[in-house]
């Protein structure tokens, strides 16, 4: 039986250049990188760094120039297989608008399972399911364009889920949503991993998300930068801010802090973390 991960050797990908004879542009550059079953991984990189190339080929939207991505044991390169490899690896994209196709929200959720001829009475349990599991069941009869971003949102990851993929790929969905959009979808996401088990694999460019993942991987000019817990990473700021990238605002604080002479952990990520440091020094100090 084959294991439930994706492996990507070598991966190297090239857009093909605008004009004939004309070079391509190289985005990808010989990566490997192998996501198992049950993980939680955020990739980070700035605007052109690669990342949501290299999700792209996860579910063969793009395949390798040089190099292989293999889908719980099926290469992508293999046609015949795409259907196998979409049902398993399921994508959602910056705007849901753009994945939204009925009128009605249960309508939205059951279209790609009546394309797929799943029995009605199976369609109505997976509808049912996976829109509980997004927290928007009470709005199963209503109108998509009546909802917010960020439930327009949870609205397209229930569309994946009812079709049961062992991954759910995350290109920036967080990106053309307010605040409260944002948390809503990341929530979300968290419990589908937490209470599901589902592999997530969450592209992003805010920090504040990516240190809510167990692993976070940094793409720079197409190569794989950090591979690491979000302390491990996160640590690096220097080495982060040198591509151009943020750290979250408490381990901002904390790196200046330290610069500044105070004795505070390094691997500090969250507010109550910084709170309980702060509290331990001025303590130690009075």
């Amino acid at each position: 039986m084959e294991k439930k991960e994706i492996t990507v050797s070598g991966l190297t990908f090239v857009y093909p250049g605008d004009e004939e004879g004309m070079p391509g542009q190289v985005v990808l550059k010989g990566l490997d990188l192998t996501i198992p079953a049950g993980e939680f991984a955020a990739v980070l990189g700035h605007n052109g760094s690669g990342k949501s190339t290299l999700a792209k080929h996860f579910n063969a939207i793009l395949l390798p120039t040089e190099g292989d991505v293999v889908v719980c044991g099926i290469n992508t390169k293999d046609e015949d297989r795409l259907f196998d490899i979409r049902q398993q690896v399921g994508m959602v994209f910056q705007n849901p608008d753009n994945q939204i196709v009925a009128t009605i929200v249960e309508e939205d959720v059951a279209f790609a399972l009546e394309n797929l001829g799943v029995p009605p009475e199976e369609i109505r349990r997976r509808v049912d399911e996976a829109l509980k599991a997004v927290d928007m069941y009470e709005y199963r009869e209503h109108a998509p364009h009546q909802l917010s971003g960020g439930q327009k949102q949870r609205v397209a990851i229930a569309g994946i889920l009812a079709m049961r993929p062992d991954f759910i790929i995350l290109d920036e969905p967080t990106a053309m949503l307010d605040p409260q959009g944002r948390r809503e979808v990341l929530r979300t996401v968290k419990e589908l991993n937490r209470d599901f088990g589902t592999t997530v694999v969450l592209i992003t460019h805010y920090m504040d998300e990516a240190v809510q993942a167990g692993r976070v991987v940094v793409i720079d000019d197409g190569r794989i930068l950090r591979d690491g817990t979000p302390k491990e990473v996160f640590t690096q700021v220097e080495l982060l801010k040198s591509v151009g990238l943020d750290v979250p605002q408490v381990t901002e604080l904390v790196y200046e802090l330290r610069k500044a002479g105070v004795d505070l952990p390094l691997d500090i990520l969250t507010e109550d973390e910084c709170y309980e440091a702060l509290k331990k020094l001025l303590t130690a100090v009075s």
